[in-house]
């Protein structure tokens, strides 16, 4: 039976409150607790890398917990509202640190509620991604609900990238601390209600009954999949490069580029590459998609990607002083994140089927958890980058955007880390793509047909 409207669009809503979420937490806790409350840039970088460190256990813990539920909602349902509920009173708490707090007590806080987050945050990612292959048919169905979702995860992205800074300036009066504390709480309740909608509405079809694996069988299981391996250490090395940038492009406006309405400049910027990253998933991609395979797509992506920071790293050493010329580089960064982001999701989705028929198991939640892994893994990497590269760049909200701009150095090194090292991470990641992903979509076809065979001989 084919997917209805109705499941489609709850699935989507879903991944509009979950990625709100993570690109809050992603793209601002760094600049919350560094900027605004004075933790050394260097512990919170550290503290971030711990937590995903952490992750490396977590994870794959909760991914078997999930292939071991046994329940009359399903398997997945009830780890996602259960983690949902959690993971949104956290972020409201991490984001609203006591004032009393100081020192190391604030530290100690910041590294116990980042940590708890992405404990939490597992909890609900895993099995979120993890019902596709449970509930979709191979081949086109699935690319349509992994393009939907993705397409929906960038509405969510988008929202947070383009009003956060413009919220809390309005809802803080003026006061970011405070700003935050309440634009976390909104955030934290439109979570819980989209991911409600997702858990009434979508209930799992396809579910092969495997018995459930140990931690040592799905390491094993991982290691014997070399798709999904070849897949996961992709989407490393791209978050790595994307993260970097968004990290620091809130600090490329305030003490770069913005001057003192740097915040009108930051929510323009982010408004057009929201708009362009959304577009990308919803009208670029299906329209490649009707010339291209989706590995020359993603080829495409990646060259579009390495082009628009090239471009960056050109405008930045200009004297420029139009934000609207960065929309130049912008289109091409943003548009390829947004095809590469739903790329990754049907890619992986692919290993699934390719680890049962190779190992004779359907472990869409250990392939699963590895994702939740590794995009948390990327965003701890590179929020240690950034934070190495403020520290040496001696950017804080103790020093003036003219203090800044004069200090030829510090602007130097931000601009270089923002767009250099994104650009090798990319390069990275094409060659070992390309060298070790097989799963075109005639072999795709094939695999399914031989798990129908295959499953239609053992009925």
């Amino acid at each position: 039976m084919k997917l209805t409207a109705k499941e489609k669009i709850s699935y989507g809503l879903g991944a509009v409150g979950k990625d709100m979420v993570y690109m809050f937490s992603a793209s601002y806790i760094l600049y919350y607790y560094q900027d605004i409350l004075g933790v050394s840039a260097i512990v919170m970088g550290m503290i971030l890398m711990a937590a995903r460190v952490f992750d490396a256990f977590n994870d794959p813990i909760m991914g078997v917990l999930v292939a071991k539920t046994r329940t009359k909602w399903g398997k997945f349902r009830p780890w996602l509202l259960i983690g949902t509920i959690l993971n949104a009173v956290i972020l409201y708490f991490m984001f609203a640190a006591p004032p009393a707090l100081d020192g190391k007590g604030l530290i100690a806080y910041a590294a116990v509620m980042y940590i708890v987050w992405g404990v939490t945050y597992t909890m609900m990612d895993i099995p979120y991604w993890s019902m596709i292959p449970a509930f979709t048919e191979g081949g086109k169905e699935r690319e349509g609900l992994s393009t939907l979702a993705r397409s929906c995860a960038g509405v969510g992205s988008a929202v947070i990238t383009i009003i956060t800074v413009k919220c809390v300036s309005v809802l803080g009066q003026g006061n970011e601390r405070a700003g935050f504390r309440w634009f976390a709480l909104i955030i934290a309740v439109l979570f819980i209600l989209f991911i409600l909608c997702t858990c009434i509405n979508i209930k799992e079809k396809s579910t092969v009954n495997v018995d459930s694996p140990s931690v040592g069988q799905m390491f094993k299981a991982l290691i014997q999949n070399d798709q999904a391996m070849a897949v996961v250490i992709t989407i490393v090395l791209v978050n790595c490069s994307v993260y970097i940038t968004s990290n620091l492009v809130i600090y490329f406006f305030k003490y770069d580029f913005g001057g003192a309405k740097w915040e009108d400049a930051y929510t323009l910027f982010n408004t057009f590459g929201g708009a362009i990253q959304i577009l990308s998933m919803m009208l670029f991609f299906p329209l490649l998609r009707k010339f291209f395979s989706a590995i020359k797509v993603f080829y495409i992506s990646f060259v579009m990607a390495i082009v628009g920071y090239v471009a960056l790293l050109i405008l930045a050493f200009t004297n420029m002083s139009s934000v609207y010329l960065l929309f130049i580089p912008g289109f091409f960064i943003f548009a390829a994140n947004g095809m590469l982001t739903v790329l990754v999701t049907v890619f992986l989705a692919n290993t699934v089927d390719y680890g049962e028929l190779k190992n004779n198991r359907r472990d869409e939640s250990v392939i699963f958890s590895m994702q939740t892994f590794v995009v948390k893994l990327a965003s701890g990497v590179a929020a240690l980058v950034a934070s190495i590269c403020l520290s040496v760049c001696n950017l804080s909200d103790d020093t003036s955007s003219t203090a800044a701009t004069a200090a030829g150095s510090s602007v130097v090194g931000l601009r270089m880390t923002m767009t250099v090292v994104p650009i090798i991470g990319l390069l990275i990641a094409v060659f070992l793509f390309h060298k070790k992903y097989i799963l075109s979509e005639q072999k795709v076809e094939e695999i399914a047909k031989q798990i129908r065979q295959k499953r239609a001989k053992e009925a």
